[in-house]
């Protein structure tokens, strides 16, 4: 379907309505549009409506609701999957490529609507359908819906910015194409007449150090005043995560805690100490609380049965979370095995333990007396440490006719998620609890459940993971399993709001580059770089029908909404892990993530290790886990190698002489003789002194010799290498003019 005139405005949301999903559905979403479209926010929302609805309705909506710009704007709809992608052809842009359900749940998606961080207007859409939820289905789409601004007053500005805009990047693409061609006259011309300046004065400075004067020294002064100023700090912010194992070991004359699984800790990060309570060794329930501060690499032992001291009881599959403001520990669920199931075992107390005081307060012998959760195990527990606000979603409830059997204890501590009972499992929904007040309210049912009037329903799992960010005052939940179900979805609560927000479905529609499917993941949070990371142990193949002991490390960038995985392993054997035993931990389940967000530091202990051969084998061993970007240095070093490089390459054309010396001192010493790819790197240089040199492969400008075009050609090239290193908004545009043209 092809919209082809709209009136004046700009969009924000486009709603397109579907047939019921026995008859009809699309499956893929693709949106191109020319950039010419304002809005301060834009998005696709897709609804359905009755199959008797007129096919003239349809023109009546598409003229009555969708509001766009009066310049040129197209928009294809691939009914299911949304991406983005750059300019198609001449005036098209691709922006979307998702996935539409197969039901008749409104759905919105979001739009890019800027360029150059201002919004663009739009005036057409065409919306194109490529592939049906099946081969017996034909495409339907009932109405599109584009909800905007419309305002000419607000519109009209932006048209004349983006034109503007437009002029002024088509300037600075020929000023980029002049300067390569070194027609410096006709470069200096044109920048004077349009005051248009091709890049940040600083880099003009570097290229006329490097390329017009080929001051090489001066040339590294300037890139050594660049790193202490912090402007690779964007470059080194965009690479990738390098994880960086190290095991912890003990001194032998040290107490540490046993082996165990399902056990909890956290981290006080002011005063870098680690808080591990409880768990299950492969025989019973534990109730130790264990110290462990890293300044001083020293575990102490606080209580070894916290029971004895007020406290609470042994247990595994519990949480815990902790006030670092106030200094105190709350725990809340346990699991107990079927014959300790009595009624009166079955409540779920609640503690706090203060660490000043080393003592520890019942807040309640039973939440679900006043108002909180039922006894439950592997739910997931995060504060709101400001408003003093614990959140406690998940988890099954514990009662007297639920079998679980011991072969698939799994989850948190290794007890089974699968049971053998005449009656589906129970899961607990969202709760709240105010410290201050000492109350409990109920935020959300189970989608299993009927609703109470006033309460929103949430699918309900166990073993996931949900974390809260205190800027954007949102629940992160994670993954997790429903009975035999297996889920990778991700959303977010907004504890202020009530407004629950769909990232991923989690299903096979959706692109692969997410963690898999399971209950083992292990989630922190930092909320100062809005970054989430997720440490997978068991997942399981669908398609494979088998179990897999794997480790991968993933981080979820959130103002990008992009997973990216960092580092993963695979079970290959007992040979590969007792060689790697001492470089990175082996795959397991069960085991405790805590992060220092000062530091910037991940700490690993225990688990299961996932032997079929030895089910009762618990771990205890501990593990530190930095994420490293490149340094400063390490892309100051990285730049001097390129700068040095070249001009060995260029003495190298005339004096050989020279360049050998060269290359035996200078060149040399920036090397690192340990890496092994720089130090091959290094040898080949040697053969540079060897090459016939082929003019014929040296670009000329217009009236300079062989040898000082070619020069100025390899110099602007090392130029766009190290103008990678800095900030785009800075450098001139990535784009080449010469590339428009069409064979």
């Amino acid at each position: 379907m092809s919209v082809d005139r709209l009136g004046g405005g700009s969009f924000q949301n486009i709603h397109v309505g579907k047939r019921t999903p026995v008859t009809r559905t699309t499956q893929f979403l693709e949106v191109f549009r020319t950039r010419t479209a304002h809005a301060q926010r834009s998005s696709f929302v897709w609804k359905r409506e009755s199959p008797t609805q007129p096919a003239a309705r349809l023109e009546e909506r598409l003229s009555r609701m969708v509001m766009v710009q009066r310049s040129v704007s197209r928009v294809y709809l691939k009914c299911g999957r949304i991406t983005s992608t750059a300019l198609t052809r001449a005036g098209f842009e691709h922006f979307i490529c998702s996935g539409l359900k197969n039901d008749t749940v409104s759905e919105t998606f979001q739009l890019r609507h800027t360029v150059g961080n201002s919004p663009f207007p739009c005036r057409y859409i065409k919306i194109m359908p490529l592939q049906s939820w099946g081969p017996s289905f034909n495409f339907s789409i009932w109405f599109v819906e584009l909800t905007g601004i419309d305002n000419w007053d607000i519109v009209k500005p932006c048209i004349e910015w983006f034109y503007s805009y437009r002029e002024r990047e088509a300037v600075r693409l020929c000023l980029k194409l002049i300067r390569q061609l070194n027609y410096q006259e006709a470069f200096d011309a044109l920048q004077s007449r349009s005051n248009v300046l091709l890049e940040d004065p600083l880099l003009s400075k570097l290229h006329d150090l490097l390329v017009k004067r080929g001051n090489y020294e001066e040339t590294e002064l300037f890139m050594e005043q660049c790193a202490t100023s912090g402007l690779f700090n964007t470059f080194i912010g965009e690479q990738e995560y390098r994880p960086v194992w190290r095991p912890i070991q003990p001194c032998e004359t040290d107490v540490q805690p046993g082996m165990r699984g399902g056990h909890q800790m956290c981290m006080d990060p002011y005063t870098e100490t680690i808080y591990l309570f409880g768990g299950w060794d492969g025989n019973q329930d534990l109730s130790d609380l264990w110290t462990y501060h890293v300044p001083t690499h020293k575990w102490t032992l606080i209580m070894r049965d916290t029971e004895v001291e007020g406290g609470p009881s042994a247990r595994s599959c519990h949480k815990v979370c902790i006030d670092p403001d106030r200094r105190q520990i709350f725990t809340l669920g346990r699991y107990l095995d079927m014959l300790c199931r009595t009624p009166g075992n079955l409540k779920s107390d609640f503690y706090m333990y203060d660490i000043d005081s080393n003592s520890w307060t019942l807040i309640s012998e039973d939440t679900g007396e006043m108002g909180g959760p039922q006894l439950i195990f592997d739910h997931q527990m995060s504060m709101d440490v400001e408003q003093r606000k614990i959140y406690v979603f998940g988890g099954r409830v514990l009662t007297p006719h639920t079998a679980i059997t011991f072969e698939e204890r799994s989850g948190t501590c290794g007890m089974a998620l699968v049971g053998s009972s005449n009656s589906d499992p129970t899961f607990s929904g969202l709760y709240c609890y105010h410290v201050s007040t000492n109350t409990w309210t109920k935020l959300c049912d189970d989608c299993s459940r009927p609703s109470s009037p006033g309460f929103p329903t949430i699918r309900s799992r166990v073993g996931h993971s949900m974390l809260f960010h205190p800027g954007c005052r949102k629940l992160f939940v994670f993954a997790g399993q429903r009975s035999k179900e297996y889920l990778n979805d991700f959303f977010t609560y907004n504890v202020d709001t009530q407004e629950i927000q769909q990232i991923s479905e989690g299903t096979k529609k959706e692109p692969c580059n997410i963690p898999a499917a399971g209950f083992t993941q292990r989630a922190t949070i930092d909320p100062e770089l809005n970054e989430i990371y997720v440490l997978s142990g068991l997942s399981k193949d669908k398609e494979k029908r088998d179990d897999n002991v794997q480790n991968s490390f993933w981080v979820y960038y959130i103002a990008q909404n992009k997973w990216s995985c960092i580092y993963r392993n695979e079970n290959t054997g007992e040979h590969y892990w007792s060689k790697m035993q001492h470089l990175e931990p082996c795959p397991r389940f069960a085991h405790q993530l805590v992060y220092d967000p000062c530091n910037k530091v991940h700490y690993l202990f225990g688990g299961n290790p996932g032997r079929s051969c030895l089910p009762r084998l618990r771990l205890d061993d501990f593990w530190q886990l930095q994420l490293c970007r490149p340094s400063h240095e390490q892309i100051l070093q990285k730049c001097k190698l390129f700068i040095r490089k070249h001009r060995f390459e260029e003495l190298a054309v005339k004096d050989r002489m020279a360049a050998l010396q060269y290359l035996q001192t200078s060149l040399s010493e920036i090397i690192d003789h340990e890496d092994s790819e720089q130090t091959k790197e290094f040898q080949l240089l040697a053969s540079v002194l060897f090459q016939e040199q082929d003019e014929k492969e040296t670009p000329l400008g217009a009236g300079h010799s062989v040898d000082e075009s070619g020069c100025h050609h390899r110099r602007s090239q090392l130029f766009d290498q190290l103008i990678e290193f800095f900030p785009s908004f800075m450098s001139q545009p990535k784009a080449n003019l010469i590339d428009l043209i069409s064979l």
